[in-house]
């Protein structure tokens, strides 16, 4: 992989190479470069910048999550599926890199940052909420997509509807998430319990060590559609999750041209097809988003 920084042995991170999908799989038509033009190669990038560094290599390192239905999710084949993955095949496809030169490494939301900027990964596409503090130490291009932070609670539940409901509430989220962060800050009268996962989550939520789970409500969407009619959702999303694309602190050059390839998407259909085969096949129709070329 291609990375600004020489980095040391990943120890304990889950790191999994991944070769081609086959030709029938529903979401591959939803990768590959924009109309479909030749594979784009080193030379067709400024020298030096990191589009031409890794179009060279013809490898790219992305970090997503695992354990996401819908966005991110690691099935018994080992091979990640979701739209987040589908945005991360879509720019490695306008680079000229096929699905079996991307490595695909596990991000959870404490680690997002820490993995950017130690160089472990290229970029980071992790239902990975921009905000004014995250662009201090990364950079984000997009957002390729808007959420936002929901509540889900036992199928039976009653009590919760709305975040003033969970004062005295055991609240489950997770480590570094913006999630945890607004209920700690907004609701301190909640009982705010952090796991590194939100899979961690869902035991506690069925056997009642916990009262509710808030995380974005595409994420909550997705352990209910899996739930079996166990889990709902408690109420409407209170706040507003951008998704972006995590990079290097000021490489410009490069959040530029995601900029450039995730408008494209937008234009042509691909940044549809990718959400139709994926998270559309259980969420309603979004609104595309508006990406944001903030000044560092």
């Amino acid at each position: 992989m291609f990375t600004k920084t020489k980095v040391a042995a990943l120890g304990a991170a889950a790191v999994i190479a991944l070769s081609a999908c086959s030709s029938d799989d529903p979401a591959e038509e939803a990768t590959g470069s924009a109309g479909g033009e030749a594979p784009a190669e080193s030379g067709d990038f400024p020298e030096g910048s990191t589009m031409a560094a890794l179009a060279e290599a013809g490898s790219i390192t992305i970090g997503t999550k695992f354990d996401q239905p819908l966005f991110g999710l690691v099935g018994p084949d080992g091979v990640p599926v979701g739209f987040d993955v589908e945005i991360g095949k879509m720019i490695a496809a306008e680079l000229g890199i096929d699905e079996s030169g991307i490595e695909w490494v596990e991000t959870v939301s404490a680690n997002r940052e820490p993995y950017i900027e130690g160089g472990q990964v290229d970029i980071v596409v992790a239902t990975y909420t921009i905000n004014d503090e995250r662009k201090e130490v990364v950079s984000f291009a997009g957002p390729y997509y808007n959420a936002g932070q929901a509540m889900m609670v036992m199928a039976d539940n009653e009590d919760i509807t709305t975040p003033d409901d969970l004062a005295g509430k055991n609240v489950c989220s997770v480590e570094g998430s913006t999630p945890a962060a607004n209920i700690a800050e907004n609701y301190p009268d909640a009982n705010l319990v952090l796991f590194g996962a939100y899979t961690d989550c869902l035991e506690p939520l069925r056997n009642g060590q916990v009262d509710v789970v808030t995380t974005d409500n595409v994420i909550l969407a997705g352990y209910v559609d899996e739930s079996d009619g166990e889990f709902k959702i408690a109420g409407d999303p209170f706040t507003e999750e951008p998704y972006g694309i995590g990079l290097a602190l000021e490489d410009d050059d490069f959040r530029s041209w995601i900029n450039d390839v995730l408008e494209a998407s937008f234009e042509d259909g691909r940044w549809m097809e990718a959400w139709n085969a994926t998270a559309g096949t259980v969420l309603p129709e979004p609104e595309l988003p508006t990406v944001d070329r903030y000044e560092n």
